[in-house]
């Protein structure tokens, strides 16, 4: 019984804050869809993707590493502090070699290609201006994740709460006023938001002052969380963009459009999902235990969430007209057509996250890399074969199926641990 209103509380609370996010992301995307022709919106998206693969790589994906090293430390302090010292002193290094990064590919690559029908210009000042937009994306991840994985749920649903609160106003008041391109609106929406981050982290203990005084500098229990963070977060970014770009070869970039709006509702749902996630189950798993204290709270865990993932997947699918007149526009409405097959990866998708979680939290680095890098390859490789039998409807199915194996392969993989208490 406490097990159950636990995971109630637990649930609603993360829920709470996930419903913020997902109010922050819809607002955004309802502004772009409002004021960006498809094609246009298609450009939005392939940017995300830049900054995605820019903030993976400067802050290491390290996000699920600060929650678990967090929760299994918190009771020794100054094994704590030096945990945090090497995982900033990482970060850092990571981030200085981004932005040289960053600025070659400002000048270097062929930005009219990737970006097509935005000025070569405005592309290039809104890369520049994403490099403080991703440090402070990274300010914020960092520092919510490490309330997540000290127990602070308060500390952790203020920075969630402040920080769409901020970056939905900084969108709406610099795309009504026009003061910066969209692109570059996109890049900077976080900076406002991270520096309160900051100040309410600190209140918990994780303060830069604090930490660089530590004398221990620990980086060796980082390393399985980075090569499994980053791998993905990069490899993830460059196939939907292969994605994009086929499609709009394919079908032109209004489709291309189309498309992403079919991927947004999907970016959605795993942001709501991966969010209570997040907080419910990987300070659980990163817990010292034994094989079966461990299927005995994870197995009805699992079944819980993946009936909670098809309640959802059902609402939206008989809701999905409603859905794209709310989240889009007119202009995307032939996205309801291509929903379903979609929304059946979606299901899946949220089931995989969860067990993908129990081999993070075991740094399973080999298991859980083999299994990403082939169901990205799978989906990039599915997306070809699918526009060639079945259409438009090609990147949905291989989307569909590449979560299913992905589920069953990691339910696989998870049942087969050697389990050895850490």
């Amino acid at each position: 019984m406490s097990s159950d209103l636990n995971f109630t509380k637990l649930f609603a609370g993360s829920g709470a804050v996930t419903l913020f996010n997902a109010l922050r992301a819809f607002a955004i995307n309802k502004l772009l869809a409002v004021f960006l022709p498809p094609a246009a919106f298609a450009c939005v998206g392939q940017f995300l993707n830049f900054m995605s693969i820019g903030s993976a790589t400067s802050s290491l994906a390290l996000q699920n590493g600060w929650t678990a090293l967090t929760a299994q430390n918190k009771n020794n302090q100054d094994k704590l502090l030096g945990i945090w010292r090497g995982g900033l002193r990482l970060t850092t290094f990571a981030s200085l070699f981004t932005f040289v990064i960053a600025l070659l590919f400002c000048f270097m690559a062929p930005l009219e290609m990737l970006l097509p029908g935005v000025p070569t210009r405005l592309a290039q000042a809104a890369i520049l201006f994403a490099l403080p937009g991703i440090l402070a994306t990274n300010i914020i991840t960092i520092t919510a994740a490490v309330m997540n994985g000290l127990g602070e749920n308060h500390k952790w649903a203020l920075i969630n709460i402040v920080t769409s609160v901020w970056q939905v106003l900084w969108v709406a008041f610099f795309l009504y006023t026009g003061r910066l391109s969209v692109l570059s609106i996109i890049a900077t929406q976080s900076i406002v938001a991270a520096i309160f981050a900051g100040r309410i982290s600190s209140r918990a203990g994780f303060s830069v002052n604090r930490i660089w005084k530590t004398a221990l500098d620990t980086r060796g229990p980082w390393l399985s969380y980075a090569l499994m963070g980053l791998v993905p977060m990069v490899l993830s970014p460059v196939v939907l963009t292969v994605m994009r770009m086929t499609v709009a070869s394919n079908f032109g970039n209004d489709a291309a459009g189309i498309w992403q709006s079919v991927w947004k509702v999907s970016d959605f749902l795993f942001m709501a999902m991966s969010a209570i996630l997040t907080v419910i189950i990987l300070p659980r798993v990163s817990a010292s235990m034994n094989r079966g204290e461990f299927f005995k709270m994870f197995n009805p865990l699992l079944l819980r969430i993946m009936g909670i993932s098809l309640a959802m997947i059902a609402v939206l699918y008989f809701g999905r007209s409603i859905l794209v007149q709310v989240l889009f526009s007119q202009a995307y409405m032939g996205a309801v057509d291509y929903l379903p097959l979609q929304l059946v990866g979606d299901f899946f998708r949220a089931g995989g996250f969860a067990l993908a979680l129990v081999l993070i939290a075991r740094r399973e680095t080999v298991a859980f890399l083999s299994v990403e890098v082939g169901s990205e390859f799978l989906l990039a490789a599915g997306t070809f074969v699918g526009i060639k039998f079945l259409d438009f409807n090609g990147p949905m199915a291989a989307y569909a199926f590449e979560n299913f194996v992905y589920f069953v392969v990691l339910y696989i993989l998870v049942r087969r641990l050697k389990w050895n208490t850490p």
